[in-house]
Formats: structure tokens, C-alpha cells, sequence
């Protein structure tokens, strides 16, 4: 039967899957799609479709004035330097916040000429989404070294779905003088080289990932000065929230909680990856957040899965292709083990 999937770029398309009618999934984390699917699934769902942290940073009590009144331009002043610290950014002025990496992603297109436009592949497709919303010329490569030609070259590293990992010196010699607009999303809980923001490189970096805390909606963009200037301005006044601008404070500060986040994410992933393998799958890539595995019978396991209210991503292009993020608790790693034996 056909219905529609997340093909292996993260995009939109047809699929059969042996009976399951697909609703339009754009995205992980959409539990009313995943209801629609399995109607029958028992509560509460395990939603594993994403990539987000399960173990929250523990967040202080929240100061009521931060609900209470709009954010001062000292209060964003604080957040933009904790950021800066905490990426390896220059000073606040290379720093732009917003809520969440994706309005970034689709902003920073509409700010540059059109241009010739390389997105290394597959990987999130709002990256040559966006780019093509807004006019330019994209093409889709498998690696960074097939971007000749190309006046911006885009890549997520660690990469998503596969966890490949491009380091900015080898992206900035594809990219030939170009723009290098680098998304690293992921890159917090893991030992990838952190890129500093310059001329010719543009970084993204995701909070809500790291810290669990994807609903408040916080995100950044690290360039030069004068870049970080024009997407303020297309962001308008006040675009972070008072209480995401409150939790960025806190959080980014604290490298003890990263390193710590860091080593029990690992072993929760080195755990996924054992239970994947029981299960006959074999592991194709990942990070500390998401695994990502190719089973002999992928769409019966997702609607598997599915049935018993565990909700995983799965791939139109690459059938035989699942996506899981991890566990948040004991019950949820029992439920998923039961699934999987």
C-alpha cells in the first residue's frame, strides 16, 4: 500500500511498507502521526523518532520575571556571551540567538545572494529545502570533495542520519574560498573538532538537543559580525524568549554537566547498539543521541514498534533503515528490549 515517508535525505515521499498507510511525517516527534498510524498502541508512547537528549539538564526554578516582562537587551547580552564560551565563538558579537536552529536554517538563505548551492548528503533535508525555497541553484553531494563549483557548501557534522563527521579544514578546502555553512547540531556530547566562525564558515549549533530541552526553542548561529548584524534584524526584536534566555544562562556554563552528559549518553548508545544487534540489525552510524541501524525486515519491526506504542524513524529511500533515539528511563529500555528480542 502507498502512503508517505521520510526518505533517506529526511524528505518527503511515497512508501510501501507492507500494509502500514503512511500520514504525511515531515519530522521526528510527531506522536499525533504516530497515533493516527497505530491507533491501537498502548499509552504512554515511547517516542524514539528524534535525536533530543532524554535526560534533561536540571533547570533552576524558573524566575517568574523572566514570564513577567520582555527580555533587555542585557539579558540576550548575557546569553550571546555564555554562548560564545561555550562554542568557542570569538565574543558575543559573533553570536546570534534564536528559537531554534531550524528558523536560522531557513533565514540565513533568504539574507545571500543566490548563489551556487552544494549540500553534502543525505542529511536534514530543511538545509536544500530552505536553500531552494529561497531562490538558489542546489545540488545534492555525497561528499564534501564532489562541491566544485559551488559558492556555498553546506554539511551537518555529525551528520544526520549517519553520524559522519567532516572536520571544518577539509570543508573549508571543498568549499574552495565559498561560504561553508556548517550545522553542528550534534556536536556537543561528542569528540569532533569545534569550528570557529569566520569570513567564509557560518556555524549552527542546537540547545535544545544537548540539554533535552527542545520545547523552549533555543539555538545559534556563530559568523562574523556583520552576518550575526543581518539575522538579528531579520529576526526582529525580542525573538528569544525571557525563560529560554534564562535556561541558556544556566546551562551553557556548565561543562561539568556536558562531559558527565557526554559519558552516560555514550553508554546508553553502546547499549542501544548491543540490543540492535540481538535484534539482527547492524548499526550504520550515529552519536551519543540517535543510532541508526539496517534490519533484514525493517518495516516489520517499525510496525513492530509501532504497535506496542515505541515510535522510531524510518527512511523511503532506504527501506531496510531505522532510526532510534535513546530511552529515557528503565521502563522505556525494558519495553524496547521486549520489541527487540
Amino acid at each position: 500500500m502507498e502512503g508517505r515517508g521520510v526518505r533517506a535525505d529526511g524528505s518527503e515521499g511515497a512508501m510501501a511498507d507492507g500494509g502500514i498507510t503512511h500520514d504525511t511525517i515531515v519530522h521526528g516527534g510527531d506522536l499525533d502521526a504516530a497515533r493516527r498510524l497505530f491507533p491501537g498502541a498502548p499509552e504512554p508512547w515511547i517516542d524514539l523518532s528524534t535525536g533530543i537528549n532524554p535526560v534533561p539538564y536540571p533547570l533552576p526554578p524558573l524566575i517568574a520575571s523572566a514570564l513577567h516582562r520582555l527580555p533587555s537587551p542585557s539579558d540576550l547580552a548575557r546569553l550571546k556571551a555564555a554562548a560564545a564560551a561555550a562554542y568557542g565563538a570569538p565574543g558575543p558579537d559573533h553570536v546570534a540567538a534564536a528559537p531554534g536552529t531550524q528558523i536560522l536554517i531557513e533565514t540565513l538563505p533568504r539574507l545571500l545572494p543566490r548563489s551556487r548551492v552544494a549540500v553534502v548528503g543525505p542529511t536534514y533535508a530543511e538545509h536544500a529545502a530552505a536553500w531552494t525555497r529561497s531562490g538558489h541553484a542546489v545540488r545534492m553531494v555525497a561528499d564534501p570533495a564532489e562541491a566544485e563549483g559551488a559558492e556555498v557548501l553546506v554539511a551537518v557534522s555529525p551528520n544526520n542520519p549517519d553520524g559522519r563527521v567532516f572536520s571544518p579544514a577539509a570543508l573549508a578546502r571543498a568549499a574552495g574560498g565559498g561560504l561553508v555553512v556548517l550545522d553542528q547540531a550534534f556536536a556537543d556530547l561528542e569528540p569532533v573538532e569545534a569550528a570557529t566562525p569566520g569570513p567564509a564558515f557560518v556555524i549552527l549549533r542546537s540547545f535544545g538537543k544537548t540539554y533535552g530541552l527542545a520545547g523552549l526553542r533555543l539555538g545559534f548561529a556563530l559568523a562574523e559580525p556583520a552576518l550575526v548584524r543581518l539575522l538579528e534584524s531579520a529576526l526582529g526584536p525580542w525573538a528569544v524568549s525571557g525563560p529560554a534566555i534564562a535556561a541558556g544562562c544556566a546551562a551553557l556554563p556548565d561543562a561539568e554537566w556536558r562531559r558527565e552528559a557526554a559519558a552516560a549518553r555514550g553508554q546508553d548508545a553502546a547499549r542501544l547498539d548491543r540490543m540492535i544487534a540481538r535484534a539482527g540489525g547492524r548499526v550504520v552510524g550515529g552519536t551519543a543521541l540517535f543510532r541508526t541501524a539496517d534490519f533484514p525486515d525493517a518495516p516489520g519491526l517499525y510496525r513492530a514498534l509501532g504497535e506496542a506504542g515505541i515510535y522510531v524513524r524510518r527512511f523511503a529511500e532506504a527501506p531496510e533503515r531505522l532510526r532510534f533515539g535513546l530511552p529515557p528511563d528503565k521502563a522505556a529500555w525494558c519495553r524496547l528490549s521486549r520489541v527487540l528480542r
